[in-house]
């Protein structure tokens, strides 16, 4: 068993400064779990607790099913991958990844054995007899790694270990690791600012804001159902659209006014959102969900223009309309330029409504 609990943690560092505050979460054994916000929302304070490099001032931490919040940090079986690489340069790969096993007295077959192993797993074996100096920044990465496996620790605690890459190597690094976990199959917690990150390599990811949990789920269940405004917001880019809106119940229609985004809500929406007519309301759609042609149930709109990202695959539009500024995810051949007026469509079958005052979803009626 390698199974997380971590049981209303916090990290008081005085007069009320909270880094983590009633933290609670449950991480299955050998699920990757991903620890996703923005900076100082004690994402890696949380992750640093588990390693036991922060202390828990209040709180329970259980790792297999045993009380860890005391122990020190060599006692927890855990391996740290931090963002820094921390390599030693004049060692060569081999002796990196020796280092730790040498300092517990592993005997020196089974550090060759583990080693071997390690590199075999992570392309490393060209590599083994090379300083760090003479590596790029994924092989790096990737010793630091093999550093961490060789411990066989029960869990692995990494935090934002590719920050330090560029873009390409972001990219297949990701899928380095995804492809890892599947093969070392052991419990993972993945600290990133990075919504990408968490929403191709996550079993489940926890959005943290100030400390505390805002939602824990799948990465697909999270983006399709936020729980606020807050998570809408932060696991995209661009952004949710939210506009400030009011529902208004007319016989068997729902009317939405939504300054440019106005009219009846289709039949199914109606009747879900029906119980919040009101004001008071914010209304979300992503930027994938305004379309350049009509479907059923999709409200036109017209804007103007203000800013246009040709990506290749997609083109990401900005629209000035009616004082609001909305964005559009939309097909690489529209095209429009700067300054034009265009009509869009917002599919309404994919919108969320919101509490203006508190940024709580309003739920969908059943």
């Amino acid at each position: 068993m390698s199974e997380i609990k971590l049981q209303k943690i916090s990290r008081d560092y005085g007069l009320g400064n909270f880094g983590v505050r009633d933290v609670s979460l449950e991480i299955e054994e050998g699920e990757f779990m991903v620890l996703l916000g923005p900076s100082g929302c004690g994402k890696s304070t949380t992750l640093r607790m588990i390693a036991g490099l922060e202390e828990t001032t209040e709180g329970q931490i259980s790792i297999a099913g045993r009380d860890v919040t005391r122990l020190a940090p060599r006692h927890r079986n855990v391996a740290v991958v931090f963002q820094s690489y921390a390599l030693y340069p004049h060692m060569s790969v081999r002796e990196n990844m020796r280092f730790g096993m040498k300092m517990r007295n592993t005997p020196r077959d089974e550090q060759d054995r583990r080693i071997a192993q390690a590199a075999a797993v992570l392309g490393l074996e060209p590599y083994l007899n090379r300083k760090p100096a003479a590596l790029s920044g994924g092989q790096r990465q990737r010793v630091a790694l093999g550093r961490a496996i060789v411990r066989e620790p029960d869990v692995f605690l990494m935090d934002e270990p590719l920050s330090n890459l560029d873009a390409k190597l972001r990219g297949e690094m990701r899928q380095e690791l995804v492809k890892l976990h599947r093969r070392v199959g052991k419990t993972t917690v993945f600290v990133t600012h990075d919504h990408v990150e968490a929403m191709t390599m996550g079993d489940r990811i926890c959005i943290m804001r100030n400390g505390r949990i805002e939602q824990v789920g799948a990465p697909l269940e999270v983006y399709a159902r936020p729980r606020n405004t807050f998570v809408a917001q932060f696991l995209a880019a661009p952004a949710m659209n939210l506009i400030k809106a009011r529902l208004t119940a007319d016989g068997d229609k729902v009317m939405l006014d939504a300054g440019p985004i106005s009219g009846p809500l289709p039949e199914r929406e109606a009747a879900l959102y029906r119980s919040a007519a009101g004001p008071g309301l914010l209304f979300g759609l992503r930027a994938e969900d305004i379309q350049t042609q009509p479907t059923p149930g999709a409200q036109a709109f017209q804007g103007t223009v203000s800013v246009l990202e040709a990506l290749g695959p997609e083109n990401l539009i900005v629209i000035e309309s009616a004082g609001q500024t909305l964005s559009a995810r939309v097909d690489r051949h529209f095209l429009p330029k700067v300054g034009d007026m265009i009509t869009l469509y917002a599919d309404l079958a994919h919108m969320h409504l919101f509490d203006a005052a508190s940024g709580d979803v309003i739920a969908r009626e059943a």
